[in-house]
């Protein structure tokens, strides 16, 4: 039976975004006061495509999470001089980057890294942190008033790294060994950083890998990352991120307590349907 509901969502999705993209300039010239500021970095690595999702995502960070010591946009080299112009005008913190910034010392991975879209995210991933605690977010991530607690979250925090439990194993079975390494699976999406982490485990199995990397490759060799460095999984009821309500009208988890929800692209529509609530 053809779902009614569902495609209804999926078309106003579709119409919130269109319409939110040709209302740009607009909207990143309207001001915004956090409710605090926060003692740490932020990195979300992004593209031309994805602008209207990481406008909207940094917006809501500032709006709900707080002022950052900086916000940075590190993108995949698609950006043009307008998409650049309109990150820039969001707010005083944001810095823009190119992705080639964050390249790791030569090796015999550099291609990857420097080519593979998801090898430039991984990149960035692994340089972190830098100054201060970091934060990585993808673009598509949305933030709610519960986000007042990150201030809170960075205060009280003795792991290394803090990650974002996946719904389902999403990754490059290649780069694991039994099933048990399958277990608590990581998302990229949200990463915290306290630490520097170690990669060597990760970087072990890639080079190992048989085969040209995957799309999934990266996040693979971060899950194998944070759970060698002792990393803990966000709060799953406070950060979400889910499928099981793809195919409903209703976005089932957004609500004022939580800190943020990751729309991937099953459920992305539904993250235009909280920008026109």
């Amino acid at each position: 039976m053809w779902n009614v509901g569902y495609h209804l969502a999926r078309v106003r999705g579709d119409v919130a975004r269109e319409t939110y993209r040709m209302l740009l300039p607009m909207i990143v010239r309207r001001r915004i006061d956090p409710p605090q500021t926060l003692d740490l970095d932020v990195f979300a690595y992004s593209n031309e495509a994805m602008l209207p999702e990481q406008i909207a995502s940094i917006r809501s960070f500032l709006k709900y999470g707080g002022r950052p010591n900086r916000f940075t946009i590190v993108s995949d080299g698609t950006h043009r001089t307008r998409a650049v112009s309109l990150l820039r005008q969001i707010d005083s913190c944001i810095r823009l980057a190119q992705a080639r910034d964050f390249l790791p010392r030569p090796s015999s991975s550099r291609d990857y890294f420097a080519n593979h879209p998801t090898g430039k995210q991984l990149a960035l991933i692994m340089s972190l942190p830098l100054e201060r605690p970091a934060l990585y977010i993808d673009a598509d991530v949305l933030f709610f008033p519960g986000a007042v607690v990150l201030a809170d979250l960075l205060r009280n925090q003795d792991a290394s790294a803090l990650y974002l439990g996946d719904c389902q194993v999403a990754g490059d079975e290649r780069l694991l060994r039994d099933q048990a390494e399958t277990a608590h699976p990581v998302n990229t999406g949200v990463l915290f950083f306290f630490q520097k982490l170690d990669w060597s485990l990760a970087m072990e199995r890639f080079q190992q890998l048989d085969g040209p990397p995957k799309f999934f490759t990266n996040q693979t060799m971060t899950h194998l990352a944070m759970h060698a460095n002792g990393a803990r999984a966000l709060n799953p009821a406070k950060f979400v991120l889910q499928l099981d309500d793809q195919f409903q009208l209703a976005d089932r988890y957004a609500s004022n307590s939580i800190v943020l929800r990751h729309y991937v692209n099953p459920v992305r529509h539904k993250f235009w349907e909280q920008i026109l609530s």
